[in-house]
């Protein structure tokens, strides 16, 4: 008899730990296995692992399978709303998986990072970029009119653009739009601050596809390229994101869609 439970003991204390139950709700078992793939996903979005959050995310999971008890109990599951909502989910996380899946196979290595770096480097360097100031209105009277106004010096820039301007984010700025490259703007804008000096306001108002621009260079100097290190986290996303919009293309050239 002695021998019999110790082989029993033996067999319990060799399961797999995957297979150990850490709560029952209703009759259904909540795994270790369960609990540890629930963690793995908030460790990787940026949380610590610890005790303390394995017993937040264990009480989380007998929660939410108590209310999907409830819900699965009321035939809620089968409406068609909630059939939809299902399969929209599933496709989302199908298309993610896929897309996790490629990059896990395909990823941006150093070597193309440095590529792409050195590559946006050359086209940036030598190119001057310039802090300036715009007012953006509606039509080509109102911004002539204040136009006049502030080189008559019966309103500044700043106050004009704080109380008239329909680019409210850089208004309440005083018009400021930083520092950037003429890259960075519409064309019409570029051309215009391309064209003017340091300090200088514009001769007219600009016209580009959001209205009337008065625009007015504080200063310019030339473009200061920041060092790999500096940009690599937005770089690598960039990349990822590209090969991600290639891999997609490239999926739906070889569908048959009609």
């Amino acid at each position: 008899m002695k021998r019999i439970a110790a082989f029993a003991l033996t067999c319990a204390m060799a399961a797999p730990v995957y297979a150990q139950t850490i709560a029952t709700v209703n009759g259904k078992n909540l795994t270790q296995k369960d609990l540890d793939q629930f963690v793995a996903v908030l460790v990787e979005q940026g949380a610590k692992d610890s005790p303390e959050l394995r017993e937040q995310v264990k009480q989380e999971m007998v929660n939410r399978l108590a209310v999907v008890q409830a819900a699965e109990k009321a035939g809620i599951d089968k409406t068609n709303q909630v059939q939809q909502e299902l399969e929209l989910a599933r496709q989302s996380i199908l298309v993610r998986a896929l897309m996790a899946d490629y990059l896990k196979k395909n990823p941006v290595t150093e070597a193309d990072l440095t590529k792409e770096y050195n590559t946006i480097k050359a086209m940036e360097e030598g190119q001057q970029e310039y802090k300036v100031r715009h007012i953006l209105v509606k039509d080509e009277a109102a911004a002539k009119d204040l136009l006049a106004k502030i080189k008559s010096k019966k309103v500044s820039f700043a106050d004009a653009a704080k109380k008239d301007s329909i680019d409210t984010g850089s208004g309440q700025q005083g018009g400021d739009l930083g520092w950037a490259p003429s890259s960075t703007y519409v064309p019409e804008f570029a051309q215009a601050v391309e064209k003017m000096k340091k300090g200088e306001l514009s001769a007219a108002p600009v016209q580009s596809q959001f209205g009337w621009h008065i625009i007015q260079v504080d200063d310019a100097r030339p473009v200061t390229f920041p060092a790999m290190a500096e940009v690599k986290p937005q770089l690598e996303e960039m990349m990822r994101q590209r090969k991600l919009a290639e891999y997609q293309q490239k999926i739906l050239k070889e569908a048959n869609i009609k």
